[in-house]
């Protein structure tokens, strides 16, 4: 008995950071069964075309939050390798938008190669802005948010510049299958591509010390050059994964509509991404992370949209309720409530101590 609390302790010692989105999935789940348990109802139903599909408010929840499982995935390693956070991510989703449909409008006909060329084009141009970001932060050491904010400013200018300032739309059924459903199988192909990425960064930090390294420099540089790391490629390394990360939402992103909209592409995920790494119990100072939290904590963001869409909630005032959200977290996240919770713990701890001695 004593060996089974303990492993249960040590499990919940070394993932307490997935407390935070792990509790706030659970209170959405408990309001929305008093709410409406129909909101968890999942059914296969035959769309326009003809195919067998999954529908429900859950499978709405995984699809839509691709995008920012993605993003939120890469912004994990920048906060952690850098303490600081890149607000451009929206404006590279709308560069690689624009790429990948320059792309695909520059042949006659879009077939599975022109559909990988454009998204490695997308993918290439994207890592070279990254790049340009985590130069000013690696290099120039520039605080990330303010680095990022040079194209944060002007990067859908230059997504509206790559098309000519058109906002071209592009069919077929190969984009179709992309950012809505392979025909055959049921599942929405977001779903599907959102999941590949995942496993390619636990692949990644499996075979790779990668996650480790940019850990370490996140904790403290000085040592990690001591033992032979180098901070101005890790944090480079991290960026331009995120690029790689904003590339594949974007073109995601423009899969979905059929078409580039340089204003409206992924607007307004900067402070998702942000939201989902701290909501999954990562410090926003860098250091430690976890990458599964900040994938609950996307979720959990979708989750809560989609709630607020359910009870038919304006979507003007959805920011309003993720704004509540945000300064909970950054209340509970403060230091003067992480000292009192330690005292807390320190104090159970001695009486648990106490009591045994007693007995």
């Amino acid at each position: 008995m004593q060996k089974r609390s303990k492993g249960k302790a040590n499990f919940w010692h070394n993932n307490s950071q997935l407390l935070i989105p792990v509790i706030a999935i659970l209170i959405l789940v408990v309001f929305n069964l008093f709410r409406d348990p129909s909101f968890f109802s999942i059914e296969i139903a035959v769309n326009k075309s003809g195919n067998s599909v999954l529908q429900g408010n859950l499978v709405s929840v995984f699809s839509n939050a691709a995008e920012l499982v993605i993003i939120a995935m890469g912004m994990t390693l920048v906060t952690a390798a850098s303490g600081g956070q890149d607000i451009s991510v929206g404006c590279q989703a709308a560069i690689a938008g624009s790429v990948f449909v320059s792309v695909l409008k520059s042949g006659s006909a879009i077939t599975p190669w022109t559909l990988i060329l454009s998204i490695l084009a997308a993918c290439l141009v994207t890592v070279v802005f990254a790049a340009f970001n985590g130069t000013l932060v690696a290099i120039f050491k520039i605080q990330p948010m303010i680095a990022t904010l040079i194209l944060f400013t002007c990067g859908r200018s230059i997504a509206y510049w790559i098309n000519g300032g058109a906002t071209p739309t592009v069919f077929s059924p190969l984009l179709d299958a992309m950012g809505s459903l392979i025909p055959g199988f049921p599942v929405p192909t977001p779903i599907l591509i959102e999941i590949v990425v995942g496993i390619l960064f636990f692949i990644l930090f499996k075979v790779t010390t990668l996650g480790l390294y940019v850990q370490t420099v996140g904790i403290n540089q000085g040592a990690a050059k001591l033992n032979g790391i180098n901070p101005v490629k890790m944090k480079l390394a991290a960026f331009m994964i995120l690029g790689v990360c904003c590339a594949i939402a974007g073109c995601l992103g423009v899969a979905r509509l059929g078409l580039i909209n340089h204003e409206t592409l992924m607007s307004g995920i900067e402070m998702d991404a942000i939201l989902a790494v701290a909501i999954g119990g990562n410090s926003l100072g860098g250091g430690k992370f976890n990458l599964v939290g900040s994938i609950i904590g996307a979720i959990a963001i979708q989750m809560l949209t989609v709630t607020l869409y359910a009870m038919r909630v304006p979507s003007t005032d959805i920011q309003a309720y993720k704004a509540i959200v945000i300064i909970i977290l950054v209340v509970l996240a403060s230091p003067v409530i992480k000292e009192k919770i330690q005292k807390i713990r320190i104090g159970a701890t001695k009486a648990r101590t106490r009591g045994k001695e007693v007995a």
